[in-house]
């Protein structure tokens, strides 16, 4: 065991699901009624979204990956209950196979109508579910380097979370059409490199300035470090349709945070790529999800990315005892095996030629392990 201590890497996880009509099997705006109720058990771990059909929740700060999976689990649990109690269902997809954004409403609250008065048919249109994993840092200097270096293994991670072929009734050709929604929005993607936490601070303060943004939470990219918690915040992933797969993708966000605390603790740093460059893979991630190829700039050529992410799995693998998430890491090769969210949607529609099957198969896979 190395004499590193990585007790400081916390995690929290925050979730989005969507409130479907049994009947229907449609997106259901119910008037919060969801979060009304679930915060009477679960208080401030459940909270409304900007549309009715939206309900997010989010964990406690877990000190590993077992305490992240049972709080996932309570929640998804509870939530399912209460749902089903109002006569509703949830499921976890990051977007709905056919509803239509603009029969959904907006909810009653003047952030939301801000967002809607400022980007109009761009927020109005973003019905989307994803997944943020917090992940905890010793200090905000750290979290910039490690905010740095992490960028280059987005595509990597968002392609084994791709969970949405679907919008608005059509098959897509996308693994992840959810980022097709919300590239709509400004400050988005994958962000600059920032030569310290000094200099981004100074953008965050130069755009509040100039009243592009009135708080740092409109920063939107696929990582960042948090404006108000001492994390890094990575943005980048659909929902999971699962349980299971939305610890492993979270183990293996905080073991890449581990790995590079390791590195640069050896003096080693991890190569820093441009944006442009690793935006190619968001975009190969986001089409193909793992079926596909990366571009390994260090090799210089394409390589597939299974592969890619099995090279992932040995990077970080000197870390993942520490940190006490094998169990959760080694559920990645079950992920590439079974095929993503994305995958199954498809398999499920390719069988049956309907797109309420494919809602009833996530809605069946919303409490699976």
């Amino acid at each position: 065991m190395s004499s590193i201590n990585y007790r400081h890497f916390t995690l929290g996880v925050e979730e989005e699901y969507m409130v479907l009509d049994p009947h229907t099997r449609e997106l259901k705006s119910h008037e919060q009624k969801i979060v009304i109720e679930g915060q009477k058990i679960l208080k401030d771990k459940v909270k409304a979204e900007m549309h009715q059909a939206v309900v997010e929740v989010g964990t406690d700060i877990c000190k590993d990956v077992d305490e992240a999976f049972n709080d996932v689990a309570s929640l998804r649990g509870n939530i399912a209950q209460i749902a089903g109690n109002l006569g509703l269902w949830v499921g976890a997809s990051g977007t709905h196979p056919f509803s239509h954004w603009h029969s959904q409403l907006i909810t009653d609250h003047a952030r939301y109508h801000q967002i809607v008065d400022e980007l109009q048919e761009a927020a109005r249109s973003n019905l989307i579910f994803g997944l943020h994993v917090h992940v905890g840092m010793e200090d905000r200097k750290m979290a910039i380097h490690i905010a740095n270096s992490a960028r280059y293994f987005l595509p990597h991670i968002y392609a084994l979370s791709t969970n949405s072929p679907f919008w608005i009734g059509r098959k897509t050709g996308y693994k992840s059409y959810r980022t097709k929604v919300f590239d709509k929005f400004p400050r988005t993607g994958i962000p600059e490199y920032f030569e310290g936490i000094e200099a981004h601070d100074n953008f965050i303060d130069l755009l509040i300035k100039t009243n592009c943004i009135d708080n740092a939470k409109k920063i939107w990219w696929d990582l960042r470090v948090h404006p108000f918690f001492n994390t890094v915040e990575f943005r980048i992933c659909d929902v999971p349709m699962k349980i299971q797969e939305t610890i492993a993708i979270a183990a293996l966000f905080q073991a890449i945070c581990a790995k590079l605390y390791k590195l640069r603790n050896q003096n080693m740093n991890f190569i820093m790529y441009q944006r442009a460059l690793i935006n190619e893979n968001k975009w190969r991630a986001s089409r193909y999800g793992i079926e596909g190829s990366l571009i390994d700039f260090g090799k210089e050529t394409e390589v597939p990315t299974v592969q890619l992410i099995k090279e992932l799995l040995d990077f970080v693998d000197d870390v993942v005892d520490e940190l006490g998430s094998r169990h959760a890491i080694e559920y990645v090769l079950q992920m590439l095996d079974a095929g993503t969210g994305a995958d199954r949607q498809l398999q499920v529609y390719e069988q049956t030629d309907s797109l309420v099957s494919v809602v009833d198969y996530i809605q069946s896979q919303f409490l699976l392990l």
